[in-house]
């Protein structure tokens, strides 16, 4: 008899063997990858909601259709240099510097209709007189160039330009030979108009 039987009990109720149970505690590790697993999973599915609401309140990183419009629109392109003057804002001389008579007078009164402030009106000096083979000559200061001569230049096709010395603001418009008349109304206004507006800068998102 076994030393594990208990007292009174023999026959079929005899243990035998000599490998005796062990008492282990159960396994939990099936628990465990679950309880991993669903952590898992629930981080995952938190992470995707947090994601929808971000997209529900931000349009889902994607422009609406009014901003890709805006985007697509084209954008003045900033400029350094200042407006340019008014016509009024400029006194421009007149000189005749070809051997038809009373042009200087004409020209001075067309520019006067078109806004501009008139000061001399004569002859051209000698320096000039019959050596302007152009349609016009416009002489001022250097600080002209990006103003007056500008302005001025909308009203007349085929101008040359030069500088001088002078300190004063005003400007000469010397008529050469090849001069016939002003440029027409309707051009120089529209010329004019593009001197004030800086033109379109496209986007490049389109």
């Amino acid at each position: 008899m076994s030393m594990l039987t208990p007292p009174g009990m023999g026959g079929k109720y005899r243990i035998t063997g000599d490998k005796y149970p062990r008492m282990r505690r159960p396994r939990n590790r099936r628990r465990i990858v679950f309880a991993v697993v669903a952590a898992v999973v629930a981080l995952g599915v938190a992470g995707w909601g947090t994601v929808q609401l971000i997209d529900a309140f931000t349009g889902g990183g994607k422009p609406s259709a009014s901003a890709r419009a805006a985007e697509c629109k084209p954008k003045p392109i900033p400029s350094a240099a200042p407006p340019p003057p008014l016509p009024r804002q400029i006194t421009v001389n007149v000189y005749n510097a070809t051997p038809r008579s009373g042009l200087a007078k004409t020209t001075a009164d067309e520019l006067k209709k078109r806004g501009f402030r008139i000061g001399k009106v004569a002859n051209a000096p000698a320096a000039y007189d019959k050596k302007v083979p152009g349609p016009a000559l416009l002489l001022g200061p250097a600080t002209a160039r990006e103003g007056a001569f500008r302005v001025l230049g909308t009203q007349v096709r085929g101008y040359q330009l030069k500088t001088d010395t002078r300190e004063t603001a005003d400007v000469d418009l010397i008529i050469g030979t090849a001069f016939k008349a002003l440029d027409a109304k309707a051009n120089a206004d529209v010329a004019l108009a593009a001197l004030t507006k800086p033109k379109p800068a496209p986007s490049g998102k389109c």
